[in-house]
């Protein structure tokens, strides 16, 4: 259950669910991944359970009323109101042998309305740090039920093995021909403070004042509301004198092959992020990653290229690691546990080890 449209995780899961044999039912607002969720095998209700509205709590009873006629053996929540709704409903259901597992995909700002996601039977974490996040901020949750499954990628899709094919390398030089023959430097996230691209700029300025032929990428669109930051952004990289080398890419569908072609990547998000999914991207794709020591990024490098950790905020260590990498490239880990397999098989293990108990077991966060 998701508030909004089908995510690419749940499209994930419900595919692993649908080729372990077992009935899929996806319930969401719609979206642009419902066509391929429902190719896949999986049955998707449009249901807008996500919708902050005082309406949505007459959904109750109707979801109610779902589960005693679809009998699920798993409800799995992946949102707040969607979590609230499917609880209230589920929980008035002893009877029957349904299971309640919620997913907790994010650092949500601490209160009782976040608190839900920690109601499951089972709850699984995305990362370290948000089983961390549970644990400090959310005394009620029993220990006992997180399971930490980070998110992955498609191992035959992301290696290093992997070359664009020659109609785009023709066409990246074609478009962007003042970064051929430099070195690439790669941002790839939304234009928006957290994500730390004047960080980035400040790093780059010493890098280029260090002799370094390189160019800075930045991949992502403006964040709505946010205008003015990027407007901010632009004035430091013209004060730092790196425009002529400083490339905004916007939002890229190529962001793949960008990252290939990139001699490092960075990941400077000023405050820990769940998972940092362009981090395990690029070293997939053997390109070195810069990140600071926080957050889901830090734990992929601690795993696969442990030099590439450096404090919050060290311009100065940041500058240093970039430019070892660029001119003495690092050696990556190949074996990980990021991979979409582990995480497919890693949730179906958890629906399996919930159905094999006779009893529910009832959450100590329960309203």
């Amino acid at each position: 259950m998701e508030s909004g449209g089908v995510e690419s995780g749940t499209l994930e899961i419900a595919k692993a669910v649908v080729q372990r044999g077992w009935t899929s039912v996806v319930i969401s607002s719609g979206g642009r991944l419902v066509t391929q969720l429902q190719d896949e095998g999986t049955e998707h209700i449009e249901w807008a359970l996500g919708r902050k509205s005082a309406f949505t709590l007459f959904e109750i009873p109707k979801f109610r009323r779902f589960i005693d006629q679809k009998k699920p053996d798993i409800v799995h929540a992946q949102s707040r109101l969607p979590a609230w709704v499917s609880y209230l409903a589920w929980r008035k259901r002893k009877s029957l042998q349904t299971r309640f597992v919620t997913t907790v995909n994010g650092a949500h700002s601490v209160s009782r309305y976040s608190e839900i996601m920690t109601s499951g039977e089972r709850v699984i974490c995305v990362s370290k740090t948000i089983q961390d996040y549970v644990t400090n901020n959310y005394p009620r949750a029993d220990v006992n039920r997180l399971r930490v499954i980070p998110h992955g990628i498609e191992s035959a899709q992301y290696k290093p093995q992997f070359s664009p094919q020659p109609s785009w390398l023709s066409q990246w030089q074609t478009e962007f021909p003042k970064i051929q023959g430099r070195k690439i430097v790669t941002l790839a996230g939304r234009i928006t403070r957290l994500k730390g691209q004047i960080d980035a700029a400040k790093m780059f300025a010493r890098l280029l004042d260090r002799g370094v032929e390189a160019s800075l990428l930045f991949v992502g669109d403006a964040q709505v509301g946010k205008e003015r930051y990027t407007q901010e952004l632009h004035q430091v990289v013209d004060q730092l004198g790196i425009a002529e080398h400083t490339s905004f890419l916007g939002h890229r569908s190529d962001l793949k092959e960008i990252l290939s072609v990139s001699d490092v990547s960075l990941n400077f998000t000023l405050q820990p992020e769940a998972f940092g999914r362009t981090v395990i991207e690029s070293l997939a794709l053997g390109t070195p990653v810069v990140a600071y020591d926080h957050g889901g990024a830090a734990e992929q490098l601690e795993v696969m290229l442990p030099s590439g950790r450096i404090p919050v905020g060290d311009i100065h260590t940041a500058t240093e690691t970039v430019e070892s990498f660029l001119y003495n490239p690092p050696t990556i880990a190949t074996e990980h546990p990021f991979t979409l397999d582990h995480m497919q098989q890693s949730t179906l293990a958890v629906y399996e080890e919930l159905l094999s108990q006779t009893k529910r077991e009832q959450p100590l966060t329960a309203p």
